[in-house]
């Protein structure tokens, strides 16, 4: 079954309601071997496609994964990325920002992580926790140190979200595209991982007493993932709305739009002058 990415994009205005996009579709790999099978084939391209876009050194590409808690961000960087050189490719997670990251505005602290040109960097979680989190915890804001009439409630959101589009137009601008995938988790599937942390003793070290509390905050979640996506999804910066509830089936449609994406690209492995094939031929002459 051929995999079709721009079923999931959410286009430049659209508005989407998250109630209405499913967190499961049919299975592009009917069985373990298939999915194996296709997921083996995605990763071997993307490999190729890295190493073109590395050695072309056109362009930087940002991939950024939101979704709550236990929706296979973790699992799917792994997988989909298997192939990937980690001279071409950076993963950055980011928490809870520091003292030091609470000085700056909210974009700060990612802008350091950003891609070079022939790079793919990844980000587990990004700026839009500030839109996310913090939204559903709107005493965050409190810490972060605003003059309390830049501490407005009612606007501050919409203003981040203009601060977010500018910043991604202006990567565009300068040859970085921005892809982003929200991977899309029922409530019922978060309470089947959340359960198997529990039971699986390997697993225990991912789970504790802060995913309950945020667990609470499910619907607050929601809309703010929703009305993000209604704001901030752009002709350059897309979003992405990938069903979660089956980890496999969600890893074949990530690493359909990173390879839908890279095929975009206008590359080219750099072509040598005459004047170069003879430096070449010269050294070839020494060995």
């Amino acid at each position: 079954m051929k995999i079709d990415s721009n079923v999931f994009r959410v286009g430049p205005g659209e508005i989407i309601d998250l109630n209405e996009r499913s967190t499961r579709v049919k299975p592009f790999g009917k069985t373990e071997k298939r999915y194996k099978t296709i997921l083996k084939k995605h990763v071997k391209e993307l490999s190729s496609l890295q190493r073109l876009h590395y050695a072309s050194n056109r362009y930087a590409l940002l991939v950024i994964f939101q979704g709550m808690d236990a929706s296979g961000k973790d699992g799917a960087i792994r997988h989909v990325m298997s192939g990937i050189s980690p001279q071409g490719c950076q993963v950055s997670s980011f928490k809870a920002p520091s003292a030091e990251e609470l000085q700056h505005d909210f974009l700060w602290r990612t802008t350091k992580r950003l891609p070079e040109r022939g790079q793919i960097g990844i980000f587990n979680r990004s700026y839009y926790e500030e839109v996310l989190i913090v939204r559903v915890h709107p005493e965050m804001l409190r810490n972060e140190g605003f003059p309390d009439e830049l501490l407005d409630e009612k606007s501050i959101w919409t203003e981040r979200y203009r601060s977010i589009t500018d910043f991604e137009e202006h990567l565009h601008r300068n040859g970085t595209q921005v892809v982003k995938i929200f991977l899309h988790l029922s409530k019922d599937e978060q309470a089947k991982r959340f359960r198997e942390r529990i039971d699986m003793p390997e697993k225990n070290w991912k789970f504790g007493p802060d995913d309950i509390q945020e667990r609470h905050h499910w619907d607050h979640y929601q809309k703010a993932y929703q009305a993000c996506l209604n704001s901030t999804s752009t002709e350059h910066a897309p979003w992405y709305v990938v069903p979660a509830d089956n980890k496999e089936n969600a890893r074949l449609v990530v690493s359909q739009i990173l390879l839908d994406t890279l095929r975009g690209q206008k590359m080219e492995y750099p072509k040598s002058s005459l004047k170069r094939r003879k430096e070449l031929d010269s050294l070839r002459s020494d060995l």
